[in-house]
C-alpha cells in the first residue's frame, strides 16, 4: 500500500481481535516509524508492550477500588496487544520540550500507519487513568515521563464499511505566500 493510500484509508478500529503482530514484527514496524521527524535524534519516547498476563495484571490493577471492576478489567481486553506510549523527554535540553513531544507523537502515528499498511488495525486510546500513580508504577515511569495513551492493536473484528471520509476543507489552512490562498 502506498503512503497516500495508507494516510487516506487508515481508521481507528475500536473492535479488535487476534492476531496481533508478534514481537519481531512489532519491533520492525516501530523501527520504521522511528525514522520520523526527531530534532536532535533524541528519541524522547519509549513503548511498553503488554500482552496476555501483563495485560491481565493491568486490568486487575485498574479494577481495584473501582465502582465497576468488571468494566475496568474489560477495557484492556479490547485488543490482543496494548502498546503504552510513553513520552520520555530530555529535561533541560536545547531541543525544546514541545519538539520532543512532537517527535513522540510522530513515531506513535507512524506505528499506527505502519500497522495499517501491513494489514493490522489500531486505535489510540487515552483516559483519566493515564496519570494514575498505580499505572505509572506498573509501567515503571520515571518522574519526568508521561503516559500519552495506549495503542490498542489487533485485527478488526469486522470489515470496516467503505470510507465515507471527505477530503478536508483547507480553506484558510494553507497559505501560499506568492499566490492566492485557498
Amino acid at each position: 500500500m502506498n503512503l497516500v493510500v495508507a494516510l487516506k484509508s487508515r481508521r481507528s478500529q475500536p473492535r479488535l481481535c487476534s492476531p496481533a503482530p508478534d514481537d519481531e514484527t512489532l519491533l520492525e514496524l516501530i523501527r520504521a516509524a522511528a525514522h520520523g521527524p526527531d530534532h536532535g535524534r533524541l528519541r524522547p519516547w519509549r513503548f511498553v508492550v503488554l500482552r496476555d498476563a501483563a495485560r491481565e495484571r493491568l486490568g486487575d490493577m485498574l479494577a481495584e477500588g473501582s465502582a465497576e471492576p468488571d468494566k475496568e478489567r474489560q477495557k484492556v481486553q479490547r485488543a490482543p496487544l496494548l502498546l503504552g506510549i510513553v513520552f520520555s523527554p530530555e529535561p533541560d535540553h536545547k531541543i525544546p520540550r514541545w519538539e520532543q513531544l512532537a517527535a513522540t507523537v510522530c513515531v506513535s502515528y507512524g506505528v499506527s500507519l505502519a500497522l495499517h499498511s501491513e494489514g493490522w488495525a489500531s486505535i489510540w486510546r487515552t483516559g483519566a487513568r493515564l496519570s494514575d500513580p498505580r499505572v505509572r508504577d506498573f509501567l515503571e515511569l520515571a518522574s519526568a515521563e508521561e503516559l500519552l495513551g495506549w495503542l490498542y492493536i489487533g485485527m478488526p473484528m469486522q470489515a470496516a464499511p467503505p470510507a465515507r471520509r471527505v477530503d478536508p476543507d483547507l480553506s484558510g489552512k494553507v497559505y501560499f505566500k506568492d499566490a492566492v490562498s485557498i
